[in-house]
């Protein structure tokens, strides 16, 4: 062993074509990240599935979510210049889930603003039409556009 499981061929397999205990792998992997299960004993107890199987599959079956990349998006803004109009803009995209990978923003000329972010979208809560449309509410923002998604 010791080599790297996503080095491996992958396949998007439907959940109901499982063997039981690739999905019962899966409920104590969960139940151990989530912390509700402080052990692997307790958690393969409690869904029912031997250990010696637990450690047979654990590194070969993963939910869908792990294996995806990170999902990159580049937004540009037109703003008016305002004193902590970026401060709310940050907080908007930070309750939205978005990790923020980069800045820009361009001297204020009469009295508007540039600002270019590129942000991280794995742990988004919302679609990004909803974020996109929440950016528009702000009463200072003039427009938002989207540069570029990928990952």
């Amino acid at each position: 062993m010791g080599t790297d499981p996503f080095d491996k061929k992958f396949y998007l397999v439907r959940e109901d074509v499982l063997p039981e205990a690739m999905k019962k792998t899966l409920e104590v992997k969960e139940l151990l990240e989530r912390g509700k299960a402080e052990s692997v004993w307790e958690a393969v107890h409690r869904v029912d599935l031997s250990r010696s199987a637990f450690y047979k599959y654990r590194d070969t079956v993963f939910p869908f979510s792990t294996i995806q990349k990170e999902r990159l998006i580049t937004l540009f803004f037109h703003l008016e210049d305002r004193s902590g109009t970026l401060s709310q803009l940050l907080s908007v995209v930070a309750t939205s889930g978005c990790n923020v990978l980069t800045i820009h923003q361009t001297i204020p000329l009469q009295g508007r603003a540039n600002v270019t972010l590129s942000l991280n979208t794995s742990d988004i809560r919302m679609e990004i039409d909803d974020l996109l449309a929440e950016l528009r509410k702000l009463e200072f923002v003039e427009k938002v556009e989207v540069l570029g998604t990928g990952a």
